[in-house]
C-alpha cells in the first residue's frame, strides 16, 4: 500500500505535474514560474519553498521524468518477456506493446521530456545536460542490450552495428513526438509501430 503524502509532498508533486504540462506543450523556455504558480494555487513562495529557482525545478523534473521513463520501460520489457523467452519475439512484443501504450495516451501524454530538453539544450546547465545525457544512453543501452541478446540467438548477417541500431530505434520512437503536431495531431505511436516492425 502506497503511504500518505503530505500536503507539502502533493504540492510538490502538482507542481511537477503542471510543469511537465507546460514545457512538453510549449518549451521549457516559454514555461513561467508565475504561470505555474498560478496554476497551482501557490505563492511564488510557496513554489521557492519546493524548488529554489526555474532551474532546481528543470532538474527535479528531469529526474522524475527519468524515473518514471524507467519504470514504464522496464514494466513493458518485463511482460514481453513474460510472453516470449524468444529474444527477437519479446523485443516484436515489447514494441507493440509500446506502440499501444502511446496510442493509449496521446491525448494525456503530449511528448518526451528528454526530447523536449535536447531540443532547448541550450537554456540548460552541464549538470541537466549531462543528467538528460544520462537519459538517452538508457534508452541506447536498454535496445542495444536487447539487440545483443537477439544476435546470439539470430547472428547478424553482414557488418551491422547494434549501439547504431539502437540510437536509431530510440531517435524513430523520439522524432514521432515532434512529428505528430506537425502532421496536424495524428498519433504519434505509428513511429513506434514502424520501430516494431
Amino acid at each position: 500500500m502506497a503511504e500518505a503524502r503530505t500536503k507539502g509532498e502533493q504540492t510538490r508533486e502538482r507542481i511537477l505535474e503542471l510543469a511537465q504540462e507546460a514545457v512538453l506543450q510549449k518549451g521549457f523556455d516559454a514555461t513561467s514560474i508565475d504561470e505555474i504558480t498560478a496554476a497551482a494555487n501557490i505563492t511564488k513562495s510557496g513554489f521557492l519553498y519546493h524548488f529554489k529557482d526555474k532551474t532546481d525545478l528543470a532538474r527535479q523534473l528531469l529526474v522524475r521524468y527519468l524515473e518514471m521513463d524507467d519504470a514504464f520501460m522496464d514494466r513493458l520489457f518485463a511482460r514481453a518477456d513474460e510472453l516470449s523467452d524468444d529474444p527477437l519475439h519479446s523485443f516484436l512484443i515489447f514494441a507493440k506493446l509500446f506502440a499501444e501504450a502511446m496510442n493509449e495516451s496521446a491525448e494525456m501524454h503530449p511528448g518526451c521530456m528528454v526530447a523536449a530538453y535536447t531540443y532547448q539544450d541550450r537554456l540548460f546547465s552541464d549538470d541537466i545536460r549531462a543528467l538528460n545525457k544520462v537519459g538517452i544512453l538508457r534508452w541506447r543501452n536498454r535496445f542495444h542490450a536487447r539487440f545483443e541478446d537477439i544476435a546470439k540467438v539470430y547472428p547478424v548477417k553482414g557488418d551491422i552495428d547494434l549501439v547504431a541500431l539502437a540510437d536509431c530505434v530510440s531517435t524513430l520512437i523520439e522524432g514521432g513526438h515532434y512529428h505528430e503536431p506537425g502532421l496536424g495531431g495524428q498519433k504519434r505511436a505509428r513511429a513506434a509501430n514502424y520501430a516494431g516492425a
